[in-house]
């Protein structure tokens, strides 16, 4: 480790650079150009004291390749920044990104004392076409390689224990994490999977009507046409169905049931196969849900459930 505060360094392969704010929810402010005097109109969330929230740090990590990932570096208040356990929270899309600013879940997890790492890997958007066209072909790939390059990073930077990381997303970051300890299986303590893909071409064929013309232009483009022999036999490869019996890390499985994009079954066999095996694995399912839970109820129900796992897997704080 070449750090013990996580001040990342600016040079050489997996350097950055950096700046930190405290990232606090909107507070809209009223300017009046004629006096120059400005004021607050209200606090989007008044219950949530701006003082408690966790800093949210920019930083620039070079994958193994030389790609810049610009990524967001989140770490708990009132905590020495020095082998902490650490959540790599991998965003959904893939074509999407994270942004700097208020993040209820990178706050939950700081204020239960995780370092929160989010990368902007390559095929995510906003930085782009050679950024977001690297991902092409690159499933399970490079776009995974620049994941665990950043943990790399921040392992390095002295602030992430590296026996304590777990990898948590939704949709495609589900999927992410489902490949983390399916391919990487000792490099992660734990995984949450909210609404991820096991099988990329499964998950294609499954989509109703009115999602397969949005396929064209992205999926068939970025990962493979699932009708072509050659192509399904390379999505089958890179899905992290093929690899269940390398999973060894506890894990969790959050699946809407009316989940038209990833449906059920995505979820079904993987625990099925996990459990067959007597793997521990958490299913969490909704029957109110499609592709992301929009019940308040609900996501209190996964949030509190997500807490309770990574407590007892990676060591935070459990309150």
């Amino acid at each position: 480790m070449t750090s013990t505060s996580c001040r990342p360094t600016t040079a050489g392969s997996g350097g950055s650079r950096a700046s930190s704010t405290t990232a606090t929810p909107r507070s809209p402010t009223f300017y009046d150009h004629t006096t120059g005097e400005s004021r607050l109109l209200f606090r989007s969330r008044p219950r949530l004291d701006p003082d408690a929230m966790a800093p949210m740090k920019p930083v620039t990590i070079t994958a193994r390749d030389g790609l810049a990932l610009p990524s967001y570096l989140t770490l708990p208040v009132g905590i020495e920044p020095s082998a902490l356990p650490m959540v790599l929270l991998v965003h959904g899309g893939p074509w999407f990104r994270n942004s700097w600013g208020f993040d209820p879940e990178a706050q939950l997890l700081a204020n239960r004392g995780y370092a929160v790492l989010q990368v902007n890997f390559r095929g995510s958007t906003g930085y782009g076409k050679a950024h977001m066209q690297a991902a092409i072909g690159e499933f399970a790939g490079a776009m995974q390689d620049d994941l665990l390059d950043a943990v790399d990073w921040a392992v390095a930077q002295g602030c992430a224990d590296p026996d304590r990381i777990g990898i948590f997303g939704g949709s495609y970051g589900g999927y992410a994490a489902l490949v983390g300890v399916a391919f990487t299986p000792d490099r992660f303590a734990a995984a949450i999977d909210y609404v991820g893909v096991s099988n990329l071409a499964n998950v294609m064929r499954s989509m109703p009507p009115f999602l397969q013309s949005g396929l064209v232009a992205n999926w068939y483009r970025y990962v493979g046409d699932p009708a072509d022999p050659e192509q399904e036999a390379d999505m089958l490869a890179r899905s992290p169905i093929s690899r269940v019996d390398h999973i060894k890390a506890p894990l969790m499985v959050v699946q809407g049931a009316n989940d038209p994009r990833v449906v059920k079954a995505e979820s079904d066999s993987i625990v099925a196969a996990l459990r067959d095996r007597g793997i521990d694995v958490e299913y969490m399912v909704k029957d109110d849900e499609g592709h992301g839970f929009l019940n308040p109820d609900n996501q209190i129900d996964m949030y509190r459930a997500a807490d309770r796992f990574l407590h007892r897997h990676l060591g935070g704080r459990n309150r």
